[in-house]
Parts: structure tokens; sequence; C-alpha cells
């Protein structure tokens, strides 16, 4: 696990936000309003800050492309058939012609609360880590609950930095402690809460896009499994600062809405 100063981007970026218009939980999402714009335009503005060479809204929807033209974001068409965003990902990189060095920062369109700092630092840390083919970002988990809760994926490292797995499970996992039924966190090493930002170069995405579903990507749902698999190398940076809350339901609509409120105020 390297600890930052994070590390600014030496080479060109560009962003791609994929965007789906379905949501089970929260229909429209990406168009949902926060202060009065939608949620997806809080999402390219931040991206606007941090110094790409191009920010790319990647939707099957017209009703987003639609949206994106009234805030000028640049969008691209994607099929409707993909199973994930990197999916959508590899789709763009194919259309839009980049080549196999660019670096590519996936950022999710229900984050509007991402810093512009953590985009710049996961794409600095791909360009700083030439051998690896995705970068990534984890923060040190001190609370015990999450360390027990499975909706809180764990990664584990080598001593470069480089991931060795990622997991819902409680790992790394103290023998001699937790196999005496104690909830507590590992003796000795700090376990890791995995942050869902990635930079790919753009020749993996091409890649991913012919590689299969593995076993441990089904049995985990955890799709950055996948790249273990097939011996891709992940970079796993620890993150500059914590990010904001996704938005997944009703409620954390009214919490990101609140926390975009604060901000504001904080920065006038």
């Amino acid at each position: 696990m390297s600890k930052p100063e994070p590390v600014l981007p030496n080479e060109p970026f560009r962003i791609v936000i994929p965007a789906r218009y379905a949501s089970t939980r929260l229909p429209g999402k990406p168009l949902r309003e926060l202060l009065g714009k939608p949620m997806l335009q809080h999402v390219f503005e931040a991206s606007c800050q941090c110094g790409a060479e191009q920010v790319v809204i990647a939707t099957d929807d017209e009703r987003i492309e639609a949206a994106c033209g009234r805030f000028a974001a640049e969008v691209c068409m994607t099929s409707s058939e993909h199973a994930s965003g990197t999916d959508r990902l590899a789709e763009v990189v194919k259309k839009l012609g980049w080549s196999d060095d660019e670096i590519i920062v996936n950022v999710q369109g229900d984050e509007p609360l991402m810093p512009p700092a953590l985009i710049e630092q996961v794409a600095g840390d791909l360009a700083g880590n030439p051998e690896a083919s995705i970068s990534t970002i984890a923060t040190p988990l001190v609370a015990t609950g999450e360390f027990f809760d499975v909706n809180v994926v764990k990664v584990v490292t080598d001593r470069a930095g480089f991931a060795l797995y990622f997991s819902r499970a409680s790992i790394p996992w103290d023998r001699d402690l937790l196999n005496n039924g104690v909830k507590a966190l590992p003796i000795g090493i700090v376990p890791l809460r995995h942050i869902g930002i990635y930079a790919y170069r753009a020749g993996y995405l091409r890649r991913y896009a012919q590689m299969r579903p593995c076993p441990l990507e089904q049995a985990e749902q955890l799709e950055q499994l996948r790249a273990l698999w097939y011996g891709e190398r992940i970079h796993v940076a620890e993150a500059s600062q914590r990010p904001g809350p996704g938005v997944d339901t009703e409620d954390d609509l009214v919490i990101a809405e609140q926390l975009l409120q604060a901000k504001i105020n904080g920065d006038n």
C-alpha cells in the first residue's frame, strides 16, 4: 500500500462518466436534481476541474443525451446491452479511437461528491506505475463494524501497493484473534477499504472486452477480480482524502444535497 503525497498526472488523461437511466432503487438517477441541477451535471462539472484532456459522458439513453446537451457535455452513445460500466468504457475507447497508452478515469455518474483531487490522484498513480493496467484507491478501515460488513469491499496489497485480492469478506483474517469469536480488527496490520474509482489504460479496456467473467468475480460480485484472474496488475494508493457518499436511494439524494449545500456555503 503506497501512502501518497498524491502524484499529479504527468501524462494526459481522459475521463469517462458512464450514466444509465435505469436504476432499480432510484429510477432516472443521473437526472435527479440536486440544488436545481441534474446529479450528472454536478459529476461532469467536478470532472472538468481536473485538467483532463477530455470529459465524455457515456450513455444509452436519449433522455440523458438531451440533458447533457443543456450543459454542453460531450456524449458518446453506447449499446444498451452492456453488463457493466467498464464494458461501456471499452466501447467508448473503441468508438473514439483512443490509443492503448491513454489513461482513462472512470467516474461514476452517481458520485456528485467525488473530489476532483481523487480523480487526479488515480490518473497520476497509473501514470507513475507503468507496469499496472489499472489504478485505484483505498482508505484505512478503522471501524470494526465495517470490517465485518459484506457491503464494504476490502483489499489486501503487496508491499509495493499492488492488489493481491479484493473481497467482501473480512481480510486480512487474524487467525489467532478472530478464530476465538472475537469481533475486532486485526492486530499489527491496518485493513483497507476499497474506494471504487479507477484509472485504466485504454489497451486494458480493449482486452477487457474479450475477457469472460471469472468464478471469483461471480462469487464475490466484484468486477475488478476479473482483472486479477487474467493476470492484470492493479495498483492501490491510499486516498489523499475521503470521498463523499454515492447516491443509490431517496435518502442518499437528500444527504447529497445537504452536503453539496454545505460545501457551497463553506466555499463562500
